[in-house]
């Protein structure tokens, strides 16, 4: 399945790298990208969720045809489903002694208010893998039970003798004083087990938050260590970065250490790639729609991405920076089936990579994929290029499953399975939209993934967005943003200073400036390119949550701001109280510069004619090459376009062009 098009050649300014790769993997499909002297080469290869590093390697081989890479930057889901599957490691909890329910008790939140019997996940670490302690640090820092000698030795005897697999060392205050945690992990470092130690993790006050923080970390990082370290082997010689869940990318050594920073890795990096072509279209107002093959992510894009510190990946609390993106169980593995009530449930089990859906050849049961394809807005002989097979009769038998249970038709079917799939995706769009107070038809929605192009016409006449855009190689644009993902760090630290003059924050930052400095520029960034935003999380004193500004001499008035935003007034006289110090820290080492595509040459034409769902009936459909439409090129709705990486449905009530760089522009008539 290897691809290389110069046609759509983009061209990178990379002065001291000669072959960089930019790589996602996902639940389905392992997407790679690569610059080859100056060319763009593309593949998609089938995920292996049994070892995730085979895909990635072969997937290597032949698009390089064994040419060793400079730089690889891989955007992994292994973190998050290590914690999505349980199967992490088996943790231990240094703690307080007292205190080692905290991570069972958390917050007295109710996710849903109106349920009558809610549910809470299962804790990572059973009560009898929870370690007390004799120690006792204060709020300030101070000590009121020194931590002893036979105190650290009892505890490192217990927990050799847990049988854990890795250790989360949480102790109250710790972010005033690292020294006890730090004293702990000395003594367990012999074990030879992976240590979380909360305070490097998240340097700020309330423990619940510190401590589930640091057990997922402790929880997944054998896992994501193991697999980071067989692909740094195999790739001996290149330099291997990671992406973060915040947009940026890191060296391997601090993501073996610190996964929870990956653990949205991969949605992140499609948030980015879309941020980089915000300048192609001329819009910067963006809901991202990446719709793959188990799941779809969205995010808001409003001149920048939205970055939110707490996170609650399958219901456990993770503060650490992740681009804001909402997830649902809705990609083309989805699937489909009746209930026992009649009703049509689509997701959120997805048939995955293996045995995927029923139209790869292996599958029997009806997944999204099967309806697109029965629904004529897939074609079998185009699929990746042609060069993976589908079994439309496998679909159809699959679908006419669903059919019978509806007693309907085949067609009647599939238009249910995608109707019911487009509506949970939409729920999803409108928690980021209009449940936090922004319109959706005010934004154009960027469509990618490999399904997303398909859904994203009659999803945006749902939500009235009269403008939609996929990009080039829509398939591919997660691998696109991590290849030009920057280099980065985040940092914070607990003040809870009452009052503060802009001079003393500034003082209190530059001690994490320089860190982030040090830490870049050891990884190769050029000093030239490093740039740092330092933020505050504000309150008025006696509030219990925070808004985060940015630190400027004018910092106070812009809090007073936030707050009417936020919650309709604001109080200029009261005392503000700066809780948490935060400090974004970057490095782009790439320019990534997106070719112009030729001008189209009179009427596009069609490769072929199909017929297609399109509304409630069927109607036969051009069917256009993408490689084929230049520049200027218009076509009404219904139609088809295909290319390698995905397949892209125009509804009727839309006119496409596409623009001077090949993104497809789908506008409804007035």
């Amino acid at each position: 399945m290897r691809i290389s098009r110069s046609g759509v050649a983009a061209r990178a300014r990379r002065p001291r790298t000669r072959i960089a790769v930019g790589i996602d993997t996902g639940g389905t499909f392992t997407d790679l990208l690569a610059i080859v002297n100056g060319d763009l080469r593309v593949l998609k290869v089938p995920s292996t969720p049994d070892d995730p590093a085979r895909a990635v390697l072969s997937g290597l081989r032949e698009m390089l045809s064994d040419l060793p890479p400079d730089l690889v930057t891989y955007s992994s889901t292994v973190a998050t489903n290590a914690l999505l599957e349980r199967k992490g490691a088996r943790v231990a909890i240094i703690t307080n002694a007292g205190f080692e329910d905290v991570i069972e008790i958390g917050r007295q939140n109710r996710d849903d208010l109106y349920s009558l019997a809610p549910s809470r996940p299962e804790p990572l670490v059973p009560r009898a893998m929870r370690i007390g302690v004799r120690e006792r640090t204060l709020y300030d820092g101070s000590s009121l039970t020194p931590l002893t000698r036979a105190e650290i030795g009892r505890v490192a005897r217990m927990a050799r003798r847990s049988g854990a697999q890795s250790f989360a060392i949480c102790l109250l205050h710790s972010y005033a004083n690292p020294g006890p945690e730090d004293a702990i992990a000395r003594a367990l470092a012999p074990i030879g087990r992976p240590i979380s130690i909360s305070h490097r993790l998240l340097a700020e006050y309330r423990e619940y938050e510190r401590f589930s923080t640091a057990v997922v970390n402790a929880y997944v990082a054998p896992r994501m260590s193991a697999h980071l370290e067989e692909l740094a082997r195999n790739l001996s010689g290149s330099q291997l970065r990671i992406m973060q869940s915040n947009g940026s990318a890191t060296g391997s050594e601090l993501a073996r250490a610190e996964p929870i920073r990956t653990i949205l890795s991969g949605p992140a990096a499609g948030v980015v790639g879309a941020a980089a072509l915000t300048r192609t279209f001329g819009s910067d107002r963006l809901i991202t729609f990446d719709m793959g093959g188990t799941s779809t992510d969205v995010s808001l894009f409003d001149r920048r991405a939205r970055i939110r510190t707490l996170s609650y990946p399958d219901g456990y609390a993770v503060r650490a920076p992740v681009i804001d993106i909402h997830t649902v169980g809705a990609g083309g593995g989805s699937l489909a089936r009746v209930d026992a009530g009649g009703s049509l449930r689509v997701g959120p089990e997805s048939a995955g990579a293996d045995p995927g859906p029923a139209c790869y050849g292996r599958g029997t049961a009806p997944a999204v994929t099967d309806a697109d394809l029965v629904a004529g807005r897939l074609v079998a002989s185009n699929f990746l290029g042609g060069r993976m097979r589908l079994y439309p009769a496998r679909a159809i038998k699959a679908i006419g499953a669903i059919a019978s249970a509806m007693k309907t038709g085949a067609m009647e079917a599939a238009r249910g399975v995608i109707r019911v799939v487009n509506a949970n995706m939409e729920r999803a769009i409108r928690v980021i939209t209009v449940e936090r107070g922004y319109d959706p038809r005010e934004f154009t929605l960027l469509a990618f993934g490999g399904a997303g192009p398909m859904h994203a016409a009659e999803l945006a006449l749902d939500l009235g967005i009269r403008h939609v855009v996929f990009p080039r190689n829509p398939g591919l644009l997660c691998a696109w943003g991590a290849l030009g993902a920057p280099l980065g760090r985040e940092f914070s630290i607990t003040l809870r200073a009452v009052d503060p003059n802009y001079e003393a924050l500034v003082a209190r930052a530059r001690p994490m400036i320089q860190r982030a400095r040090r830490e870049l520029l050891r990884e190769g960034a050029a000093s030239s390119a490093l740039e740092t935003e330092v933020r505050l999380d504000m309150r008025y004193r006696g509030q219990s949550y925070e808004l985060e500004v940015p630190l400027t001499r004018d910092f106070r008035e812009q809090f007073h701001a936030a707050h009417h935003r936020a919650f309709g007034h604001s109080a200029p006289a009261a005392a503000l109280e700066v809780v948490n110090l935060r400090l974004r820290a970057s490095a782009a080492d790439a320019s990534l510069a997106i070719a112009k595509i030729g001008r189209q040459r009179g009427n596009p034409a069609p490769i072929s004619r199909m017929a297609v769902l399109v509304g409630s009936r069927v109607r036969t459909a051009p069917v256009y090459a993408r490689d084929s439409l230049g520049a200027g090129a218009r076509v009404r709705g219904p139609a088809i376009v295909v290319e390698l990486s995905s397949t892209a449905y125009v509804a009727p009530e839309f006119t496409m062009r596409a623009d001077d760089y090949g993104n497809l522009h789908l506008e409804a008539g007035r």
